[in-house]
């Protein structure tokens, strides 16, 4: 066998074994010499690095510069072990060994696997700067680059020391990160004594440096951020002013011994941003200043942050002072205002900031990261911690275990949780250790998937292992996340059989109370009655609930949403269909939770017709049905009905109640527009008037004992008639009719009449289903005239009495139902009063100007803000609408594309007939959206009409929550609107006034 043939057989036994590139492999060996190429245990120790490949570039490396190694290797097995478990995870480590070849020996023999005493690390970094340990205050002989680096070296030889011992399972995790957070610490007070030799002043000032974050839990991973806070003191007769101008450069001294970069690279960032003020603030301040500030000014999320503070360098009876003055006010916490919304609000933070294209590759940030499982049991730990004592944990894990051992969690929920954590933290540690880099991100290469597997011990497969085990720990986490806060409420109520500790009442009650349920004792009295029993009914609720409670807490109104839930169930509950739906739809049951907890409008339908929600199962059974479908079911129900018109009538309003249902949700999901919010309702209200119309004629002509003898139409006005309909408009009509040949004009106007009436008491008449109340007041004469008039009784009116404002409002009129020829001629009719030639003269359109101005003095309602009201209010609906009616009025017989009944389409071919600007278009357009939007919403979250924002806080907040805004929101939707029609009515009073 010739040379080559040799080589490529043994690349190949070496690439068999686990080496990514086996020639390259093969000449690594080659080079470390015959003794090393006959070593099997030395190949063993390579073969089951995370990545072998690595680990013999490195050994390679270092034997180069010191090649006793490869004998120590040799003669200690666990040196051996610990070397090349390093050098097979951290290429980082690899590098630092290389350039400091003494530093494989801190491996070898019994110190190896002992953990250094914090005092003595302390020690050490102390002693590599030149400053004396026993000093009460250490100072380093001088700054500089050379004793920043030093720093470095010594800080990184005991980061080899502790990975040696994390990666070879002699450390648990517990133990790595506190003894990381111990060492970072130590590099903190030497970073504090390389400050002192720069800055003598700092002799006036006692200053202590708290940990925050993982430091002070110490939780830490091997490169973060190491954040921390400030306090100092002046001395005894030190001036404040002075002594803390000193503190603040010794600070930012510490700061930059830290984090300078040097030929030895950074230690980490020093991150003070969680100070009172953040990075608006002082970097220093005095003890009294802090509580200040906690007492006065603090969010919930700084007593989060609080959570974690610990004393970690400089004065240290200073720090504990410090830390005991604000525990006092952090388990005080979940008592303060605004607690809910700040709660909220940090929820909502947990998600945010999130690459979309690392979401799903993120292990802190991402769904069932460890951000989630650190803020839920954070978030416990404020709420109960008030009243426990045990739960004062700075760190994750022993604060969970108490959690549950105190019934706050669920003993199997926190095992569960607690794995995934540790599992996550392990894995971050193993992204880490790599380049010695801050990141939270899994990587996509095959390669590095392949490391970080076999670096956890998975051999068989550790790409697929690694990707499995990893996403069901995040799966596991996310839904242990969403549910953590309620199970254990439910355990609490409904007396489930078993030996766990239950959450009490009233902390039961304090937790809701802390998630935004108003009435959490009502609460808990239905979570009881939906879930306490021995029924698959109650056993599928208590499955279901703890999510749903959570959903609940994310919607407006979570008291409403739970109540609602309880009365739908109780409606359905026994329906096989129902439970099974939620339970198994996760999206439905979501959007039912959102629904009733935003929604009294859409419950009321729900209730009615607690049937609907299998409509939520997807976006499909949300689309506005066509209005010839609609047209044809309300038929076949008038029909189906023709013996008994109030019957037809019911059928067809729970027909309307049910499509109202549909277009409530599709709005509220974002699946309609407003604009087609309007159109759905209307083409609805004319499919509910027709088929009601229907049933009426064959009701009168049957008491009459013939046939109708007269053609009828309904002309839709206003908003009906713009297809700008909202959840609580009446109906605008009039009535019209045509007497049939040969038939008397009194017989047929009285069979007109009673049809009209016949028809206004079917459609308002009370029952389950919400009325249609319909409102004929804009025919002529108004109230004072003839309810219904023939064709030639309104073109014998419009011929001699017609006025501007009829004219405008006649802007609005088409066809609703009835005789479609009757309601083309009648369109006819009206074409030259609404569309004159030439337009209207001068003097009418200072008629239509001084109606408005009389309107907005007198119409708006006694004590409504003109600002806040979205209809009569400045630059709200009537502005933009009147203005568009102007123009339509002056220039609809020279431009056809304006003979429209739709505000914005009127608006929109003005501009395009050069009539208008577009950029005041838009501005007109964004106002009468924003106004019909507060509109419905307000009759969607009230569950009755309102056309102002409301003064009421609570009910603003809900109204701002239906339309999209966050939960402390409001201000700014109320800042929108007054922004939005301030310019409207700027372009109205320039265009309407003085166009």
């Amino acid at each position: 066998m010739n040379a080559e043939s040799r080589m490529q057989t043994t690349a190949g036994r070496l690439a068999r074994l686990g080496f990514a590139d086996g020639a390259q492999a093969e000449r690594l060996l080659d080079e470390l010499g015959p003794e090393a190429v006959g070593d099997l245990d030395l190949l063993a120790a390579l073969v089951g690095a995370a990545d072998p490949d690595l680990a013999l570039t490195s050994l390679a490396r270092l034997a180069e510069r010191d090649p006793s190694v490869l004998g120590a290797l040799r003669a200690d097995p666990g040196l051996r072990a610990r070397l090349l478990g390093v050098f097979g995870l951290s290429a980082a480590l690899g590098e630092h060994v290389v350039r400091h070849p003494g530093h494989w020996k801190l491996l070898e023999g019994e110190q190896a696997v002992q953990r250094m005493p914090e005092r003595d690390m302390r020690a050490e970094l102390l002693e590599a700067v030149g400053a004396d340990p026993s000093e009460a205050e250490p100072q380093a002989p001088h700054g500089g680059t050379d004793t920043m680096s030093a720093l470095r070296v010594a800080y990184r030889g005991r980061l080899l020391h502790l990975a040696a011992r994390d990666i070879t399972g002699q450390a648990s995790l517990s133990q790595v990160t506190a003894e990381l957070s111990d060492l970072a610490a130590a590099a903190l007070e030497a970073g504090l004594a390389i400050a002192r030799s720069d800055h003598p002043e700092s002799a006036d000032v006692r200053l202590a440096v708290i940990g925050m974050g993982k430091c002070g839990a110490r939780e830490l991973n091997y490169i973060s951020d190491v954040d921390v806070i400030f306090v100092a003191e002046p001395r005894d007769g030190v001036d404040e002013t002075k002594a803390l101008r000193a503190a603040t450069r010794l600070a930012q001294g510490m700061m930059r011994a830290c984090s300078t970069s040097t030929p030895e690279g950074a230690l980490w960032e020093v991150d003070a941003a969680l100070r009172p003020e953040g990075k608006a603030g002082p970097l220093v301040r005095s003890l009294a200043s802090h509580l200040t500030y906690y007492r006065r000014w603090a969010k919930t999320w700084e007593f989060q942050a609080l959570l974690k503070a610990r004393p970690v360098a400089g004065d240290m009876e200073l720090g504990e002072e410090y830390v005991a003055a604000v525990n006092e006010l952090v388990w005080q916490a979940a008592a303060r205002d605004h607690f809910v919304e700040d709660v909220q609000a940090m929820r909502r933070k947990v998600e945010a900031n999130v690459r979309a294209s690392e979401a799903d590759r993120q292990i802190k940030l991402g769904p069932g990261g460890l951000r989630d499982i650190e803020f839920a049991v954070q978030l416990l730990q404020l709420v109960h911690g008030r009243s426990d004592g045990l739960l004062r944990r700075r760190a994750t894990l022993p604060a969970l275990a108490a959690l549950s051992r105190g019934g706050y969690v669920g003993r199997d929920d926190a095992k569960a949780l607690a794995e995934a954590y540790s599992f996550l933290r392990q894995v971050e540690h193993q992204l880490q250790l790599h380049r010695l880099r801050r990141t939270h991100v899994v990587p996509e290469s095959v390669t590095d998937l392949r490391r970080i597997g076999r670096g956890l011990g998975m051999v068989v497969d550790p790409v697929g292992e690694f990707t499995t085990r990893w996403r069901r720990h995040a799966m596991e986490a996310r839904r242990l996340h969403e549910k953590l806060f309620y199970r254990p409420l439910l355990q609490a109520v409904a007396r489930l059989p078993g030996e766990e500790a239950r959450l009490s009442t009233a902390a039961a009650s304090a937790r809701l109370s802390a998630l935004g349920y108003a009435d959490p004792d009502g609460a808990l009295r239905h979570i009881a009655a939906l879930t306490s029993g021995v029924s698959r009914r109650a056993a599928i609720q208590r499955t279901l609930l703890p999510v749903m409670l959570g959903w609940f807490a994310d919607a407006p109104d979570p008291d409403a949403g739970l109540l609602g839930f309880r009365q739908v169930s109780d409606k359905l509950g026994a329906t096989p269909w129902y439970l099974r739906l939620l339970r198994d739809e996760t999206a439905v049951a979501e959007r039912m939770a959102r629904l009733l907890g935003t929604s009294r409008y859409a419950t009321g339908l729900l209730l009615n017709a607690p049937d609907a929600v299998a409509m939520l199962g997807s976006d499909g059974e949300l689309a506005v049905r066509p209005k010839a479908s609609l047209s044809a079911e309300a038929h076949a129900s008038v029909e189906r009905h023709s013996h008994d018109a109030e019957t037809a009538v019911a059928s067809v309003r729970a027909l309307r109640r049910r499509e109202l249902f549909r277009t409530a949700v599709a709005g509220l999901v974002g699946r309609i527009d407003i604009e087609e919010v309007g159109q759905a309702l209307s083409e609805l209200n004319d499919v509910t008037i027709q088929a009601a119309l229907d049933a009426a004629i064959h009701k009168i002509s049957l008491e009459r004992r013939g046939d109708f003898p007269t053609r009828f139409a309904v002309i839709a006005m206003g908003r009906l008639g713009g297809y700008e309909s909202s959840y609580g408009s009446d109906a605008d009509v009039m009535f019209v009719h045509s007497p049939l040949p040969g038939v008397d004009e009194k017989v047929a106007t009285d069979a007109a009449h009673a049809v009209a009436n016949e028809l206004r008491r079917l459609l308002a008449r009370a029952a389950p289903d919400p009325p249609l109340q319909i409102d004929p007041d804009l025919r002529p004469e108004g109230r004072q005239g003839a309810l219904v008039r023939s064709l030639s009784s309104y073109e014998a009116y419009y011929r001699r009495w017609s006025s501007p404002w009829e004219s405008q409002a006649l802007l609005r009129a088409r066809f609703s139902a009835g005789d479609p020829g009757l309601g083309a001629e009648f369109t006819a009719l009206i074409e030259p009063l609404r569309y004159p030639v030439d337009g209207i003269s001068d003097s009418a359109v200072r008629e239509i100007r001084r109606l408005k101005a009389r309107m907005e003095a007198e119409r708006l309602p006694r004590g409504a803000d003109p600002l806040l009201h979205t209809k009569l209010g400045r630059g709200g609906l009537s502005d933009v609408e009147w203005l568009a009616q102007l123009i339509q009025l002056r220039h609809a017989f020279d431009v056809p594309e304006l003979r429209t009944t739709r505000t914005l389409e009127a608006l929109r071919a003005a501009v395009g007939a050069g009539l208008l600007a577009a950029t005041d278009e838009e501005v007109l357009a964004d106002a009468w959206r924003f106004a019909s939007q507060i509109r419905d919403a307000i009759m969607l979250v009230r569950g009755r009409a309102g056309d102002s924002v409301p003064a009421d806080v609570r009910e603003r907040m809900l109204i701002s929550r239906a339309l999209g805004y966050p939960p402390d929101g409001s201000e700014d939707f109320v800042d929108d609107y007054l922004r939005t029609t301030r310019r409207a009515r700027a372009v109205a009073e320039r265009v309407f006034y003085g166009g």
